[in-house]
């Protein structure tokens, strides 16, 4: 199974592409009429990927992406969003959840069933007020996020959702489907008992985690299938760097970097520095020099954000940094190294 050509050509032709968490108010608010714009904006300056899911902010990602996009050419840009959580009203429900501030007045539960996955794509259509969906991404399915009930929802997933998203690919429905995930080893196992077109890896192939390296990438490359990666800058530390210009900690995986993960990415920036290479335009185009990677997906919550990470995914880095790094076995001595990298890579 494989998206179609032409689809993956436009994946790695999106950069600039947009992650929805921000818009969803991680850890921060942003106001509605600034959330809409920055989408706009985005769409204007030349982004033609957007993600968002149910949980970014409880449906309010959803909802602001749509309203944002609904009056451009649907055929001119891709869309993912996820399925496993189900949003129900609830007037007593927090107004902040899951790191997300002020939110909509929703509850959310897990369900991973054939019936659940079609419920939350017309959910999704009908707060995006769109008309279809490129892809759909099987939202956090791990054992992290389970626990306990894992097993249970892995069965549900490979016998209700997965095969649910099948018909509707087969159907012409959506493009494509897979997992939007931040674990390899969940890819792994629903590698072994199912086929997949792409998968949204958050974090697992980046200058400071290349965890998805070894076995997972490979295999993705033998079976074409299409890796998006979310997260390029580890919930903070590739972006900041190990010393925050706001004098607040570094963060790694969405919470506080531990000291090991601190040194690594410190001595990164030295090479950063001996090279004059911003440490944000290497974590963006380190990934894209793996064949399985297709896009790189970074979130942004304003325009400076945004024009910063784009301006930065176009950088021209010298091949010695790159070699530098791996002399001084800072990267992963199986990860290819990037060239200059093509212009409609970016």
């Amino acid at each position: 199974m494989a998206i179609s050509p032409a689809m993956r050509s436009r994946l790695s032709r999106s950069a600039p592409a947009l992650g929805g968490a921000p818009l969803g108010n991680l850890f921060q608010a942003i106001p509605e009429d600034v959330a809409i714009a920055l989408v706009r904006y985005a769409y204007v300056a030349g982004a033609r990927y957007f993600d968002t899911a149910p949980h970014y902010g409880l449906g309010l990602s959803e909802r602001r992406m749509g309203a944002a996009l609904g009056d451009v050419p649907r055929d001119s840009f891709l869309l993912s969003t996820k399925v496993g959580r189900l949003l129900t009203p609830a007037s007593d429900a927090p107004s902040s959840q899951y790191g997300y501030v002020d939110v909509p007045p929703f509850v959310q539960h897990y369900d991973y069933t054939g019936s659940g996955a079609l419920r939350s794509i017309e959910d999704s259509l009908r707060r995006m007020g769109l008309s279809r969906i490129d892809f759909v991404f099987v939202h956090d399915v791990d054992a992290a996020t389970h626990g306990q009930d894992f097993a249970r929802h892995f069965a549900q997933m490979l016998d209700g959702a997965l095969p649910a998203l099948a018909r509707l690919k087969s159907e012409g429905t959506i493009g494509g489907y897979g997992l939007g995930v931040n674990d390899v080893e969940i890819c792994r196992a629903t590698l072994r008992h199912a086929d997949l077109d792409v998968i949204l890896l958050a974090g697992r192939y980046t200058l400071a985690d290349q965890s998805a390296l070894p076995e997972l990438l490979p295999e993705c490359s033998k079976r074409d299938v299409a890796i998006v990666l979310g997260g390029p800058f580890n919930s903070g530390i590739l972006a900041s760097g190990s010393r925050p210009s706001d004098g607040g900690v570094p963060y790694f995986n969405y919470a506080p970097a531990y000291a090991p993960m601190i040194a690594h990415v410190r001595t990164i920036e030295s090479v950063c520095a001996q090279f004059k290479v911003p440490l944000k335009a290497a974590a963006l185009q380190f990934p894209l020099a793996h064949p399985a990677v297709a896009c790189v997906l970074p979130g942004a919550r304003s325009r400076s954000e945004f024009d910063d990470n784009a301006a930065m995914a176009r950088i021209p880095i010298p091949q010695e940094f790159w070699q530098a790094l791996r002399t001084l076995a800072l990267v992963n001595p199986l990860a290819p190294l990037p060239a200059r990298v093509a212009e409609g890579r970016r």
